[in-house]
């Protein structure tokens, strides 16, 4: 393939995307956390409503909270319940491009590919490194997250993280305190999300890194991440990046990218949308009316009438307080939730 900077935003046409499917207990279940989530909602007057009831009413949403919760039903309402809290206070599918734009200059982290399964790919590049550890850090990783969301194709409930060492310093690696935050968002607020993490040219200097932050993951999620894998066996040829043996030859250009990612995922310039599918107001119908919807076995919202169709206030508080409470506490002080 000659060189591009044109990125991928679709998965090969080849994709076999395998949904979940669960039994009649656990769809039971399922609803049981549904009716709780419900309960939750902020009231129509509030502005963030809009967007609480989208991530609430998303095919994926409850099912990926059950399934981290183990099937236990109260677990599932106290994460459920976290995390709404969580994003009426960080609003993470409301962050405006601009304000993240700076971090995104050297594409140490972009979203860029699939894999076989459809998952999309966000690679990281932690010698790219180019600006201080701050909140805003972490703010565009949880940007890249939602827009992975974005581009997921139906069925399809997470994402590849894919991280390549090379190059990289002590200096331009993140500390295991900043690592711990990430860590914290992404294991309660994002759960079920990691489909798989791989770690490629990770230098014996790095190695106390992973050391440091094993202790902080659920054993489920320590098995997920893979080292120096047969990345051909995991992601289309034409996909895969020829620096790792695949013929996708993406050169990275700055303007170019942003604005493809963005258009791709019809972000508008204050953070909300471009384009808003008509899934958001049968989603709100389906709440308002209690039991008109429920998920089928294939993740899509349905109605009692058979028929289904496929779920698809700016703030800028830099870094919540549950974050930076659970991320300085001790090991021993941490719960073991699931990625």
């Amino acid at each position: 393939m000659a060189p591009t900077h044109a990125i991928i935003t679709r998965p090969a046409s080849s994709t076999a995307v395998k949904p979940w499917t669960y039994t009649a207990e656990q769809q039971a279940q399922i609803e049981a956390l549904r009716e709780y989530a419900r309960s939750l909602l902020l009231p129509d007057s509030d502005p963030y409503h809009k967007w609480e009831l989208r991530w609430l009413t998303k095919p994926d949403t409850i099912p990926r909270y059950m399934r981290a919760a183990k099937w236990k039903l109260d677990d599932g309402k106290r994460r459920i319940k976290g995390t709404l809290e969580w994003r009426r206070e960080y609003k993470p599918d409301l962050i405006p491009p601009d304000e993240v734009k700076p971090e995104a200059e050297t594409g140490k982290i972009l979203i860029n590919g699939f894999d076989k399964g459809g998952r999309p790919i966000i690679h990281m590049r932690p010698d790219r490194e180019n600006t201080e550890h701050t909140p805003r850090q972490l703010r565009h990783l949880v940007w890249c997250l939602e827009r992975t969301k974005d581009l997921m194709p139906p069925g399809v409930e997470s994402c590849v993280i894919l991280i390549d060492y090379s190059r990289t310093t002590m200096r331009t690696n993140p500390s295991i305190s900043v690592a711990r935050k990430v860590l914290h968002i992404l294991q309660n607020h994002y759960v079920e999300t990691l489909g798989r993490g791989i770690v490629v040219n990770l230098p014996m200097l790095l190695n106390f890194f992973y050391k440091g932050i094993s202790p902080f993951l659920d054993p489920v999620t320590r098995d997920k991440i893979k080292f120096n894998p047969n990345l051909l066996e995991l992601i289309p040829k034409d996909q895969l990046y020829t620096e790792f043996g695949g013929t996708f030859e993406y050169e990275f250009e700055f303007e170019r990218y942003w604005e493809q990612i963005c258009e791709a995922c019809h972000i508008a310039p204050d953070g909300t949308r471009t384009e808003e599918s008509e899934s958001v107001e049968e989603a709100k119908q389906c709440v308002d009316h209690i039991s008109p919807c429920f998920t089928t076995l294939n993740g899509s919202v349905r109605r009692e009438s058979g028929e289904s169709t496929p779920a698809t206030l700016v703030d800028n508080t830099p870094l919540s307080k549950e974050v930076e409470a659970v991320a300085n506490a001790p090991p021993a002080e941490q719960t073991a939730p699931v990625l």
